[in-house]
Formats: C-alpha cells, structure tokens, sequence
C-alpha cells in the first residue's frame, strides 16, 4: 500500500507541472498590461512603471517567471497582490470558507443521493423510483443560479427562514443553504448513479448467492450491494469536489459569501497574474489530492484492488 501511493503521489508531479505551466501561460497571454490596468487613468512615471515590472518580475522572459513562480511555491511565497497585500494572505482568509462550503454541500449531495439512490434501485420501476427519476431531471435542467435566487427569496425573503447573505464569519449555520444550493445538481448525478448500480448489481451472481446462503435482507443490501456499487460514486464525488471549489463562485455570488469565488473573480477583473495563479494553483493541489483519496477508497471498497 505505502508503494502505491508512492507511486501515485510520483504520477501526480508532472499532473502538477503541466497544469500549473498551462494556467500560468494563460494567464501570461491574456491582453493588456497589468501595470497599466494597475495605474488605471493616473498618469505613472517610467521609474515607477520600471520598479514595479521588477517587483513582479514582469521584466523577465515567461519560463524565468514561470520557474520563479515554482520557487515562490516550494517556499510558500505566493507573492503579492497589486493591493500590497501577500497573496498569503488572501489565501488563508477565503480558502477555509470555500473549502467547508464545498464540504458541507459534498456531504449533502453523497448523503441525500445515496440514500434516495440507494431506496430508488431497490424499489426499480415503483412510484418511488419514478418520482426521483423526475426530481432528478428538473434538478439537472434548472441552473445553479436560478435555484439559488429561488432559495435566496423563498427561504430569506418571503419566509426568513434563513440569512438572505452570508456575514463575514461564515459560519455552518449561515453557509447550510448556498451548500444545498452548491450541491443540488451534484445530488441528482450521486442519485442516478447510486440508482442505476444498485438496480445492476441486484441481479449479480453474486447477490443470490449470498442470498441462496440464507444472509439477511439488510446485510445482503449494505455489505453486497451497496459496497459495491459505491465504487463510480466515489468517483464521482472524488472528482467532484474540484467542480464544487470552482463552482462555487456562482453560489458566493448569490449569497455574498467572502471565500475563493469573490476574491478570483475580483482578481481576473482586475489583472491580478499572482493572485489568479495562486488560487487556481491551489484548487489543483485539492483536486490532485481528493483523486489520490479516491484511489485508496478503492481499495478499501473492492478487494481485487488491494489484493492486485
């Protein structure tokens, strides 16, 4: 086991370089002069414009600051934004936020839609499986921003029920709804594929045969079945959680959350190359890291995996 995930840890080096060069190049290739946006309509001096091509290192060829960029993340220096705040910095402000949003919606979307995928595949072809086949495709055809403005004004609004936006703190309670909001649509996927495997798998050799053995309903259904038709859930949720981290811009948005999605969208606007990179960086070591989780799981969820 500690092989294996010395080895997927050494697959996921070049994964990093060549996603990371990539956003990096983008980045370098946008239009426009960051300086100049930075100067906006006040006139700069060449000695100014000059000092702050070389604070940020603009001065220098595209692989030099690419390979400075590399250096500043090996030491954790991500830079500094053109605020004059450390990118550090905003990085520990928004990224907790984001991170226990897209965790809060993660659980809900895996809880509700294994559950209800789960009763959907064992009741196939009943008034229950049908109605969360519907449920799922109107949560799959209506958008995220629409089913967050419903919620925003139904459940803040109309009833109060919940804090219409999110206060600075960002607290569980206050973040509860832009999670369900965040992992609606997740849900109906989790839900269709939970329904689908466990429909398939009820009819496996290998569920008679526990079955023919005498083993009991419910030990038949949650060690059998439902183990192993975890396995494309977990892949899903797995690559999921990158998805939610970026998606999540569209629910900050809506409910004026302060985490990743306002401070990347402020940085794009703004011409921000330290800021944009170190974000998205970031998200790429999330997304690296949930799929090495994943890998493990299956592991733990299929024997033929840990035994090979």
């Amino acid at each position: 086991m500690a092989w294996y995930v010395l080895r997927r840890l050494l697959q996921m080096i070049p994964v990093f370089l060549g996603a990371t060069l990539l956003i990096y190049a983008l980045v370098f290739l946008v239009p426009g002069d960051p300086i100049h946006a930075l100067a906006g309509d006040k006139p700069m001096t060449p000695a100014v414009e000059a000092q702050l091509r070389a604070r940020y290192h603009l001065d220098q060829p595209f692989i030099v600051q690419y390979l400075l960029y590399l250096k500043g993340i090996v030491t954790f220096d991500f830079g500094t934004a053109f605020s004059g705040r450390p990118v550090r910095d905003e990085l520990v402000r928004a990224f907790p936020i984001t991170i226990r949003l897209a965790f809060m919606a993660l659980v809900i979307e895996a809880v509700f839609g294994v559950v209800f995928g789960l009763v959907a595949g064992l009741r196939k072809g009943k008034l229950f499986d049908s109605t969360m086949l519907v449920i799922s495709l109107i949560v799959i055809a209506v958008p995220v921003f629409v089913v967050g403005f419903l919620a925003q004004f139904l459940l803040g609004v109309k009833w109060g029920i919940a804090p219409v936006t999110v206060t600075g703190k960002a607290g569980v309670g206050e973040l509860l709804v832009p999670a369900f909001v965040l992992g609606s649509l997740s849900f109906a996927y989790v839900l269709r594929l939970t329904r689908n495997s466990v429909a398939e798998n009820m009819s496996a050799d290998y569920v008679r045969t526990a079955t023919a053995k005498g083993l009991s309903r419910p030990r038949v259904v949650t060690v059998h079945i439902l183990r192993n038709s975890m396995i494309p859930v977990i892949t899903f949720l797995g690559a999921d959680l990158g998805a939610l981290m970026g998606g999540a811009i569209v629910t900050e948005g809506i409910f004026n959350i302060p985490g990743v999605g306002g401070t990347l969208y402020q940085a794009i606007t703004r011409g921000e190359p330290p800021t944009v990179v170190s974000f998205v960086t970031v998200l790429i070591v999330i997304f690296l890291i949930s799929n090495l989780v994943v890998d493990l799981l299956y592991a733990a969820l299929d024997p033929r995996i840990r035994y090979a």
